[in-house]
């Protein structure tokens, strides 16, 4: 079968799915509808804001279904309709099975993880978090639980020293984009035959759950490198955080964007800043120093620390709680 003749659905919302759907319109394949989260209110003003993936499909002509139940009777029937051969899928809700076993051929998700591992709504953040040095995209075609379909195709993506999850995002967002068209290729072949994640030791498992505010806090008595990556897997979105305070003074917080871990006894209470009130802010942690490299503290820009110590010229009466 040709993989163009193949009635697609695509369903996604954010930025990291679009550069898929602009490929596989511009390749030719084709995309009979695109399925999205409704227009939400957002802003000062309360103005409906459509998704990023919305915006690339009136762009591309394509006709949008924006569900607010996916159940919805009306949603299903729109579905049935478009007769699908394919279903595809890049960050976008929990379908139903009603949807996602409709089409024909399945439907398959990008995952932006090697599965099993990363299973989950944040790889991208917990595999730098845990200072992983490799991670990459995996589909599978989804079934009644939460990635655990049977893998179809996978490719690697190297995570460097300097990388974060912004930079991170870009390569494997990228990546993801020619392994949904390779994968939509070997569906249509009929080569492809999926792996089952069975008989896996959950315990070997590193998942990848949603992250709060709350679990953005750094505590300053880690390791260093610890520390590092733990930023480095929350920059730029949605950013480490730490309490600061003035001596006597009253808390504020700021978020740190970048940091670089060098080893050293210092013997001194972990969160203690030490800075030359030009260039440099260091915070000790339990083996060194957190030199800081770009941070946010509340009400400010976001500034560099050489930035940052032009206007705060005591920041060694702070200290990191």
């Amino acid at each position: 079968m040709n993989a163009k003749d193949l009635r697609i659905v695509f369903m996604g919302t954010p930025e990291f799915a679009v550069p898929s759907l602009r490929a596989l319109v511009e390749g030719g394949y084709r995309v009979v509808a695109v399925v999205t989260a409704p227009d939400k209110p957002a802003g000062r003003g309360q103005k409906l804001h459509r998704s990023e993936v919305k915006i690339a499909a009136e762009e591309l002509g394509l006709p949008v279904l924006q569900p607010e139940k996916l159940r919805d009777p009306a949603f299903v029937e729109a579905m049935r309709e478009l007769r699908p051969d394919l279903g595809i899928v890049i960050a976008f809700r929990m379908l139903p099975e009603i949807i996602w076993a409709m089409p024909r051929l399945g439907t398959f998700n990008l995952h932006a993880s090697l599965l099993p591992q990363y299973r989950g709504a944040a790889p991208i953040n917990w595999a730098v978090i845990n200072g992983e040095t490799r991670t990459g995209v995996t589909t599978f075609l989804l079934n009644h639980e939460i990635d655990k379909g049977a893998i179809l195709e996978q490719a690697e993506v190297t995570i460097e020293p300097e990388d974060n999850v912004g930079t991170l995002y870009e390569k494997l967002m990228l990546r993801g984009t020619s392994l949904v068209t390779e994968t939509v290729e070997r569906i249509a072949a009929g080569d492809i035959r999926g792996i089952e994640q069975q008989h896996i030791d959950e315990a070997t498992l590193r998942p990848a759950p949603k992250i709060f505010k709350e679990d953005c806090r750094i505590d300053w008595s880690h390791e260093g490198v610890r520390i590092v990556n733990f930023i480095r897997g929350l920059s730029p979105y949605p950013a480490a955080w730490a309490s600061l305070r003035k001596a006597d003074g009253e808390p504020s917080t700021a978020k740190i964007f970048s940091a670089t871990f060098e080893s050293a006894e210092h013997g001194l209470p972990c969160g203690t800043v030490r800075s030359d009130g030009r260039t440099c802010i260091r915070v000790a942690c339990a083996d060194g120093w957190i030199a800081l490299g770009e941070l946010q503290i509340a009400g400010k820009k976001r500034l560099s620390v050489r930035e940052l110590l032009l206007g705060l010229r005591d920041i060694g009466e702070y200290a990191f709680e």
